[in-house]
């Protein structure tokens, strides 16, 4: 009844089903070394890719190989989907929500196409980054362990 006085969650989820690996072991160094921010990665074993925090997609380019988020506090967060997947200029991923919408942490946002991606050679290891208004360094405990997509990793 009075859920308009509910306070937001601030909790950040997985992006997709997989094993949850720490930024540092993601193979590309723009990533690794932490240069657009701290962050988490699951190597997929799904399709659907989802909001990792409760937001606004801000930026949605049109290789739909990444997304990016701000959540009502400021927090802004980027998945990125795979490595060098820009190159692929859309193809093999599906839009599944609009930039400016706003959605809940485990809302689908991108659907890919694993057998397509990785037949031609992509990595497809997906990365949380918080690229402004997270300070804290990301250790989380299911790190090594197999996430589902919208399973809470970080509070």
């Amino acid at each position: 009844m009075l859920g308009f006085l509910k306070k937001e969650k601030n909790e950040v989820v997985a992006p997709v089903k997989g094993v949850c690996i720490p930024i540092e072991k993601v193979q590309d160094p723009v990533f690794s070394s932490k240069m657009m921010g701290d962050g988490f990665a699951v190597i997929p074993e799904d399709d659907t890719v989802v909001a990792p925090v409760s937001g606004e997609i801000v930026m949605l380019p049109a290789s739909r190989h990444a997304f990016g988020l701000r959540t009502k506090a400021g927090m802004e967060v980027l998945v990125h989907i795979g490595i060098d997947t820009v190159s692929l200029n859309g193809e093999g991923f599906t839009v599944l929500a609009s930039q400016g919408a706003r959605v809940h942490a485990g809302d689908p946002v991108i659907r890919i196409d694993r057998s397509l991606i990785s037949g031609k050679g992509f990595d497809l290891t997906t990365m949380v980054i918080f690229t402004e208004g997270y300070e804290k360094q990301v250790v989380l405990d299911a790190f090594g362990k197999t996430v589902k997509a919208g399973e809470a990793v970080l509070a």
